[in-house]
């Protein structure tokens, strides 16, 4: 038997098509696109690092100068050159990050008004819908504007993150992620081992932590693997896999399983009614959970059937 902390999850890339019935139909989505495009691809800036020449992506969220960016794009730099996609530069201060969630902000020096998109929300995002992504692919090119990628959304989580089948290569992170309707709804995080399944931090991640960005304070751990990543939901239990099923080794101390009952040797037969046959089937439902959640578990102990309600606790504090 192998004993593992269930403190990651798997991804599922199977897209789920939202219907397209006809002509008309994919003319409409060809138009919200080129909309979208035209908007936000003005809004799209390259972030270059004055003491490391390291760059990425970023978009501007307010009239203010207030850009948004991954935290590994800002990481160990104070001030960045701002480039617009005609060329022009401008200083960027170096504000707040989250680098468990990958966020961060970069406030433009001056008092100029700039142009903005509006942010959206995340959340409410579901497989199969619609998206697109822009950034500074392989970094600043002033032969060409930032490369307009389309896809949609092939998994939610875990976490704050989401993963599309836009095609994002280097000099991408940082960069946006729109809905049809042109508002921001994620920032480029880490690209897949497939160019076409990329992660992206959710932009409701910014709510929770926007004053503390704004003030300039950085704190978490960066972890580029989304899977590894200490904000994400857990039981908090160790696994020892057996041909008898998932069977509970340990109960970590800073989990609710010790207070909801779960006690080792306890063998996890479902999660929210679902059928937990292996590991897979287990990460695949907390995959669709947040931090926080309760879910009721089916286990059997010395052969007899029992529910639990566990609250799902952070990968970070499950030690």
């Amino acid at each position: 038997m192998k004993a593992s902390f269930l403190g990651w999850i798997v991804l599922s890339h199977l897209a789920f098509a939202a219907p397209v019935r006809d002509l008309q139909d994919l003319l409409e989505v060809e138009a919200k696109v080129q909309a979208v495009a035209e908007k936000c691809v003005p809004l799209t800036v390259a972030l270059i690092a004055a003491d490391s020449s390291s760059s990425g992506s970023g978009v501007i969220t307010n009239e203010a100068g207030l850009i948004l960016t991954a935290a590994h794009v800002v990481q160990g730099s104070e001030m960045m050159d701002v480039v617009f996609p005609d060329g022009k530069t401008v200083k960027g201060k170096v504000l707040g990050a989250n680098y468990g969630k990958d966020l961060a902000m970069v406030k433009i020096e001056g008092g100029d008004k700039w142009p903005a998109a509006d942010r959206g929300t995340s959340k409410t995002l579901e497989v199969g819908d619609w998206v697109v992504a822009t950034g500074h692919a392989a970094g600043f090119d002033p032969a060409r504007t930032p490369p307009v990628r389309f896809g949609r959304v092939v998994s939610k989580g875990p976490g704050n993150f989401f993963t599309t089948d836009c095609t994002l290569i280097g000099g991408d992170s940082g960069g946006p992620i729109f809905d049809l309707q042109g508002t921001i709804i994620g920032i480029n995080s880490n690209i897949g081992q497939a160019l076409t399944a990329n992660n992206h931090a959710g932009v409701d991640g910014f709510k929770e932590d926007w004053d503390r960005m704004l003030k300039g304070e950085q704190w978490g751990k960066l972890v580029l693997d989304p899977l590894q990543n200490e904000d994400m939901p857990v039981l908090g239990v160790a696994i020892d896999w057996s041909r008898a099923g998932l069977i509970v080794g340990e109960v970590s101390q800073g989990s609710k399983a010790t207070e909801a009952g779960i006690k080792p040797g306890d063998v996890i037969v479902s999660l929210e009614g679902q059928r937990i046959r292996n590991l897979d089937d287990l990460r695949n439902e907390l995959l669709r959970k947040q931090v926080g959640d309760k879910v009721k578990l089916s286990i059997q102990r010395d052969g007899r059937p029992m529910e639990k309600e566990v609250e799902l606790v952070r990968r970070g504090d499950a030690q």
